[in-house]
Formats: structure tokens, sequence, C-alpha cells
């Protein structure tokens, strides 16, 4: 039992570094693109988002995320891009 719990909360934890690379790259290509609209900009936060949505139902449906949490995990993410993507735009 503590052996599933601990690969649960493995999996969970990769899934959250997972989430921060991807806040941190799109960080790092705001600042160095200046512009959130660019394609390139938005073909990276369209791959990496669904990569990471493909992680999370793989772990959902292996049993070792729950599909509650891997939701937020993903709005999660989304709402800390898109305030980013704001402050981007209020420089």
């Amino acid at each position: 039992m503590n052996l599933t719990i601990g690969k649960r909360e493995r999996a969970y934890e990769l899934l959250q570094s997972d989430a921060r690379k991807i806040l941190k790259l799109i960080g790092v290509q705001m600042e160095n693109l200046t512009i959130p609209k660019c394609p390139l900009y938005e073909e990276v936060l369209d791959t990496q988002m669904f990569g990471l949505s493909r992680e999370i139902d793989f772990a959902v449906r292996m049993g070792l995320v729950r599909a509650d949490d891997g939701r937020e995990l993903l709005s999660s993410l989304e709402r800390q891009v898109s305030a980013l993507h704001e402050a981007s735009m209020r420089k």
C-alpha cells in the first residue's frame, strides 16, 4: 500500500515539475520575444501544454493520479501562463 502511495506522490511531483518547466520556458520566451502573439510562442505553448495533458492522461489511466488533480494541475498552469501573458502586455 505505501509503495503505491509513494508512486502516486512521485508521479504527481513529476507532473508538477514538468508544469514548472513549461512555465519557465514560456517566461523565457516572453522575455526574449516580447511579442506574446508570435506564432513561435503560440506553437511552443500549444505543444508543451498538449504534451503535459497527455502525460496527465497517462498517469490518470495508470491510476497514479486522480483525474481531478490532473485537471487542476493543468488549469493552474493555464492560469499562470495567462498571468504571465497579461503581465507582458502591460510592459
